[in-house]
């Protein structure tokens, strides 16, 4: 039994997909189906069922898969334990990363980590939580700043530390700025800017309860820079976070009842990393947790 091999079916029951994890793989699905029937032939069972045009695990399988997760993990720890002994760890980190105040403890771990590893270099990529994800996917990007929840079934991740706050974005001469805060009542029948993200569009709708029906949402973005313009141009007032950011005429103002986002940094499962990716998420697991 190879690791080369664990890895695969490891993949394979995350994507459930043969075609999808050939692609993760960079191999043909033929020599791919190949290589898993010669594992189902060494074990003497079967791995995996068809089940509405999709795989699934057997029995047999999600017992392998963890036994496969425990033989990798220790194999990489055995790896990296040489590896960390290397003073001048080298490499670039690519970081997908939203628009949110927990950016700056991001960046605080990112700077403490250099001064072990100064010679490791960051691409940092900026997006909503649906993009960063899908590049996450796709093996663009090694890990993602996102608002929660999390897909704990593709993901691994660590929160950060301080939560994002909701408010409207709105012209200092207008009534709203006058406010201390807003309530749902108090956006009826108003243009409103929001997020594209799936998950806010829901908490948003919770939020507005029995007024859902009488927001008026003429567009949705998915950078707060970007939907602020249109604040200044009169399109509307957007429903937001707040950012560390100071707008030019434009002035923030928190929801009533409160409504607080959590965001974490997350990787993806049964990912195999490089070096210098693998010392980062070890670090900031043990950063985040003082």
């Amino acid at each position: 039994m190879e690791l080369r091999v664990l890895k695969y079916f490891l993949v394979i029951a995350r994507e459930e997909n043969f075609t999808k994890a050939a692609k993760q793989l960079h191999i043909t699905q033929p020599t791919l189906s190949r290589q898993i029937a010669q594992l189902e032939d060494e074990l003497g069972v079967t791995l995996f069922e068809r089940n509405n045009h999709k795989i699934v695990l057997s029995e047999n399988g999600m017992i392998l898969k963890r036994r496969a997760q425990e033989i990798i993990s220790l194999a990489n720890k055995t790896k990296q334990d040489f590896l960390y002994k290397d003073e001048h760890l080298e490499g670039t980190i690519s970081i997908g990363c939203g628009e949110f105040q927990a950016t700056k403890c991001l960046a605080d771990c990112i700077a403490s980590f250099r001064k072990e590893h100064p010679h490791i270099k960051y691409e940092l990529y900026s997006g909503n939580t649906n993009n960063i994800k899908d590049n996450i996917e796709r093996g663009f990007i090694d890990l993602g700043l996102m608002s929660c929840p999390i897909d704990l079934s593709k993901f691994e991740s660590v929160e950060m530390p301080l939560k994002e706050t909701w408010g409207v974005l709105v012209k200092k001469d207008s009534q709203l700025a006058l406010k201390e805060f807003i309530e749902p009542q108090d956006l009826i029948d108003l243009p409103i800017v929001t997020s594209i993200d799936d998950y806010q569009e829901t908490i948003l709708n919770h939020w507005f309860g029995k007024y859902q029906d009488q927001m008026n949402i003429v567009a949705r973005g998915n950078l707060i820079y970007n939907e602020a313009l249109f604040v200044q141009s009169n399109v509307g007032v957007v429903l937001g976070i707040k950012l560390n950011y100071d707008y030019k005429d434009l002035c923030f103002i928190p929801l009533k009842p409160s409504l607080h986002q959590q965001t974490a940094l997350a990787w993806k499962k049964e990912q195999f990393f490089s070096p210098a990716t693998t010392a980062f998420i070890k670090y900031a697991k043990e950063y985040f947790k003082r």
